[in-house]
């Protein structure tokens, strides 16, 4: 698994209008995923060992952000025919698996991820109330063990967005293994 970093994009760059896929079967809207405050938009999967360790924290801080007015989706890339740990139906295990109460969605075109500019698993976008990107970095600044985190960086940036503030800077790109692509 080739290590990567998430790349600069634009803060006031607009959120792409586009449908995702449920694993269970239909699509969704990314935009009508959104909250009053905003939308985090999470490209992650279930065999990166750098998603994995950063899974648990996403999962509870979409609980803070959902009651500043965020909603979370999850977005996995990598839906890839050689990579079976990572295909639609081990997303629904997973889903019950770590109790998701969020979207975990599918991109089997990588269309999404190709529009956002996802580099890696995980890749966190934060949104404003008008799609417009407020926040493009990493959740806090240790992955691989939440013990050891000293700063928080994803939840500042929420409380920033929702009291109307200007983005903090700087924001750390995120790492982890390459989105699988297929071609």
């Amino acid at each position: 698994m080739a290590l990567v970093a998430s790349i600069h994009v634009d803060p006031g760059w607009k959120m792409p209008d586009v449908q995702l896929q449920k694993p269970e079967g239909g699509s969704v809207s990314l935009a009508g995923c959104a909250g009053e405050n905003g939308l985090l938009v999470a490209f992650t999967c279930n065999h990166c060992p750098y998603a994995l360790a950063v899974w648990p924290r996403l999962i509870k801080q979409a609980r803070i952000l959902r009651g500043m007015g965020v909603n979370t989706v999850a977005v996995n890339p990598n839906i890839h025919p050689d990579f079976a740990e990572d295909s639609m139906p081990v997303m629904l295990e997973k889903i019950a698996e770590w109790g998701l109460d969020f979207p975990y969605l599918a991109d089997a075109s990588q269309d999404v991820s190709r529009a956002f500019d996802a580099q890696c698993t995980p890749d966190l976008y934060l949104f404003d109330k008008e799609g417009s990107l407020y926040y493009h970095g990493r959740i806090d600044d240790n992955w691989k063990d939440e013990e050891k985190v000293k700063q928080q960086e994803l939840i500042p940036a929420v409380q920033a967005l929702v009291a109307g503030k200007p983005a903090p800077q700087p924001q750390y790109p995120t790492i982890g293994c390459s989105i699988k692509w297929r071609d």
